[in-house]
C-alpha cells in the first residue's frame, strides 16, 4: 500500500504536486525492488469503488504474470475526435470511445516506454487533474483507476462508479453507457482550469 499524503486527504484530487511526484516515485521504487512478475497498481476511491480506508492511497498487487484483462487488450487505444480532455507534459487523457461507464478515461504517454519511468509523474498529475474535473461536474463520486502495462505500451484506465452493472453488463459483457464520449469530454474540458 502507498499512502498518498501525510495529511488526511480523502481524494487523489486533493494532493499537491509534490505528493503526486512522491506517489510516482513510490510506485517506481517498488517496481524496481521486485522486477519479476507483473505489478498491478490500482487506486480505489470511495466505498462503492472498494476502498476500505478513507485516506487517499493506492495498492500495488504483485502477480506472477500479466492478468487476462491486459493480455486480451489489442492494439492502440480507440480515440475519436473530440474526446481529448487534457494534456500534461507527455501524457494525454481522453474519454474512451468504448467506455463502459460515463466519463471513463484513458491516460497514456505520447511515447511508449517504461510505465514506471519518466512519464509516470505526468500521467499521475493528469489523473489528479481529471479527477478534479470529474468532481466539479459530478461531485465526489467513487472511482477506480489501474495501470495496464503490455509490451512497452501502457495506460491508466479510470472508471467512475456512476452506474450499477446489472445482468447485461455482468452476464454478457455488454456495457450500456448513456453518455457519448464527446459529450463527457466536453463537460470535463469545461470544468478544467
Amino acid at each position: 500500500m502507498v499512502i498518498h499524503s501525510r495529511e488526511h486527504k480523502r481524494s487523489f484530487a486533493e494532493l499537491g504536486d509534490d505528493e503526486v511526484e512522491l506517489v510516482a516515485e513510490a510506485w517506481s521504487q517498488r517496481r524496481a525492488a521486485q522486477p519479476e512478475g507483473y505489478l498491478h497498481a490500482i487506486v480505489n476511491e470511495g466505498q462503492d469503488a472498494g476502498a476500505s480506508l478513507a485516506h487517499s492511497h493506492s495498492q500495488l498487487v504483485w502477480l506472477p504474470e500479466a492478468p487476462p484483462a491486459v493480455i486480451e487488450e489489442t492494439g492502440s487505444l480507440a480515440v475519436s475526435p473530440g474526446t481529448e480532455v487534457g494534456r500534461f507534459r507527455n501524457a494525454s487523457a481522453v474519454c474512451s470511445a468504448a467506455g463502459r461507464v460515463p466519463y471513463e478515461l484513458l491516460i497514456e504517454s505520447a511515447s511508449p516506454g517504461d510505465a514506471f519511468g519518466a512519464d509516470l509523474p505526468a500521467a499521475l498529475n493528469l489523473l489528479r487533474n481529471v479527477i478534479q474535473r470529474l468532481r466539479a461536474v459530478e461531485g465526489p463520486v467513487p472511482w477506480n483507476a489501474w495501470l495496464h502495462v503490455r509490451a512497452g505500451d501502457w495506460h491508466i484506465e479510470v472508471v467512475p462508479r456512476l452506474t450499477v452493472f446489472a445482468g447485461l453488463e455482468l452476464g454478457a459483457g455488454l456495457f450500456v453507457n448513456p453518455l457519448p464520449p464527446e459529450t463527457a469530454a466536453e463537460r470535463l474540458r469545461a470544468a478544467g482550469p
